[in-house]
């Protein structure tokens, strides 16, 4: 940690910021607050930061996020990501059903479905999809930027740990 605390504002934004799906706004946002005794107050100092956005810029940073299984290029931690949760490796009709709900989903709440891909296999993330299509647009926002804290946990663990 003493690393991290130790640098540049630029620096600090371009190393911490992918943690954060194309959104380095939040990583220079909260360089400021240092030092970090620990990773997870780092994270903690991070979440924080969305938190306080506002709606605006909370759903600008959902929006950032790929469809899972989407035809959009995927960042290399997204693709390890969705690997590790089986979603490299579905059917054809898997990939159909994770298109249909893409769409329903996005029809419906304006954003992409987020959930921790690492943290679920494709059963899970498939099932997720109907529970979540109940929820309120708030509800949603809500469940994104937790499933979004849990994103970019692990991937500072992965940055900072490893």
């Amino acid at each position: 940690m003493a690393e991290v605390d130790a640098m540049e504002r630029d620096e600090f934004t371009r190393v911490i910021g992918p943690v954060f799906e194309h959104s380095p706004w939040i990583a220079e946002a909260t360089w400021p607050q240092r030092p970090f005794r620990a990773i997870n107050e780092l994270h903690a100092a991070l979440c924080e930061t969305v938190a306080q956005a506002g709606e605006a810029k909370q759903v600008a940073l959902i929006q950032a996020h790929p469809d899972l299984v989407g035809r959009a290029a995927l960042t290399a931690a997204s693709i390890g990501e969705q690997a590790s949760a089986g979603l490299d490796q579905l059917t054809v009709g898997d990939i159909a059903k994770f298109g249909v709900f893409n769409r329903l989903y996005r029809e419906r709440f304006g954003f992409p479905f987020i959930i921790c891909a690492r943290l679920n296999k494709r059963e899970a993330i498939l099932a997720a999809f109907p529970v979540r299509l109940e929820n309120t647009r708030e509800q949603e926002i809500q469940t994104a930027l937790a499933e979004i804290g849990k994103i970019a946990r692990l991937r500072l663990a992965d940055l900072i740990e490893h």
